[in-house]
């Protein structure tokens, strides 16, 4: 536990220090929530302020550009440049290492979580979670189940270069048809069907129920089993194919 916890701090320690993480990936969606505060952030929706909704939404977005998008470059880029293979040769277990790479993931998960609702909240009266321990566990279960898409994805990108066009190339189309930056009632009907399909779309649904509606977590088996199916997806993927190996050279 103590080898975790000292690598857990040499990740922290590394994400904060750099400029690109820390905006790219921390900043990104508190500043995006309030951009979109501040043009859609006004008046209520069954009862409810606007600005509640954009707080669940924007969360959802940053579970999986965080858990996805930013643990599949970390990794893929340290990897092309032998950070990995370097780190295999250490004493350092390897399932250690990837297990704290993934832990400081979830830490900079909840600390969005904090950031977006404190805005919300503070700035423009959005509500406090309804069921604050269920809205932990969705949270928990989307970045669990999304760090797990980020091995996978971090095992089939070979380049370091593409990772970031890749990802995103993922990670924004899935949360516009998710409802990550509003309301998707209106989709045409093939995209209502790839939506339906969407792990953001059920992450985003839990987050939903348990912070605006007052339900309960388990009220929605469907949208847990469709979260942590795709989970269990990319953890499969990821234990058949990820490597520590450069690939491009």
């Amino acid at each position: 536990m103590s080898l975790v916890w000292h690598q857990l701090k040499a990740e922290q320690l590394v994400f904060w220090r750099s400029r690109e993480a820390a905006i790219f990936v921390f900043l990104f969606p508190p500043l995006l929530f309030v951009l979109l505060a501040s043009i859609f952030g006004e008046g209520t929706e069954n009862g409810r302020p606007v600005s509640s909704y954009l707080v669940s939404g924007l969360i959802g977005y940053a579970v999986a550009n965080t858990a996805l998008g930013g643990l599949a470059i970390t990794l893929v880029v340290r990897r092309e440049y032998g950070i990995l293979k370097r780190l295999r040769s250490t004493p350092l277990p390897s399932s250690l290492y990837l297990a704290s790479v993934l832990l400081s993931s979830l830490v900079v998960v909840a600390l969005q979580a904090v950031a977006v609702t404190a805005l919300g909240v503070g700035l423009y009266d959005a509500d406090l979670p309804e069921r604050p321990l269920d809205f932990v566990l969705a949270l928990a279960l989307g970045a669990v189940a999304f760090a797990g898409l980020g091995l996978a994805a971090a095992a089939l990108i070979r380049s370091a270069e593409a990772v970031a066009a890749v990802v995103n190339v993922v990670i924004l189309p899935m949360s516009f048809l998710s409802g990550s930056f509003g309301e998707t009632d209106n989709l045409p009907r093939v995209l209502e069907l790839v939506a339906n399909v969407l792990p953001l779309k059920y992450l985003i649904d839990l987050v939903l129920a348990t912070y605006v509606d007052g339900e309960a977590l388990w009220d929605h088996p469907g949208a847990i089993a469709m979260v942590a199916a795709w989970g269990a997806a990319g953890y499969l993927v990821a234990w058949r194919r990820f490597g520590w190996e450069p690939r491009e050279r």
